[in-house]
């Protein structure tokens, strides 16, 4: 089961580069946070309404440690790694690889958050919500690439490079 999963903060490319990634391979591609909204028929942000934080964490790690997949890049939620079950799934039915940028670049790419189903608790910042999640994204992160300054597909390109010779 030589699966993909790519972890990192909102606007790190996860999905961008996952589609491309997973053609370029020639694997399924997997949006988790695709799959938390078909299974709960709304938004991310709209589960965050109805659920709460903890509740769309919940839902996040019981959708993301029942994923069944074989030859697939999966892309995550930027908040799986707060799912001890989904992360420990997710390093036992693949290669988890952390995406990795500074958080001047993540604070640049990012719109209107609150649009993304970003999980904020009251009161926190974007920095320091990068600085709780990067030590769990490296914690978890079989293979760690730093995307800094480069383009979609040269951040793809060391992807694939990397998890190939992981597998060696």
């Amino acid at each position: 089961m030589k699966n993909i999963v790519l972890i990192g903060m909102p606007g790190a490319g996860k999905s961008t580069i996952g589609v491309i990634l997973a053609k370029v391979i020639g694997y399924n591609f997997i949006d988790s946070d695709l799959l938390i909204q078909e299974r709960e028929g709304c938004l991310l942000k709209d589960i965050i309404e109805r659920d709460g934080l903890n509740g769309l964490i919940a839902i996040e790690n019981k959708v993301n440690s029942e994923i069944s997949a074989q030859h697939s890049v999966i892309a995550t939620g930027g908040s799986v790694i707060y799912g001890k079950e989904a992360m420990e799934h997710l390093r036992e039915i693949g290669t988890v690889v952390y995406i990795k940028l500074s958080f001047e670049t993540i604070n640049n790419r990012l719109g209107n958050i609150k649009q993304r189903g970003v999980v904020f608790r009251e009161g926190q910042t974007l920095l320091s919500l990068y600085q709780e999640r990067c030590p769990l994204y490296e914690q978890y992160a079989h293979i760690i690439i730093d995307g800094e300054g480069l383009g979609i597909e040269e951040v793809m390109e060391k992807i694939r490079v990397e998890t190939q010779e992981n597998w060696s």
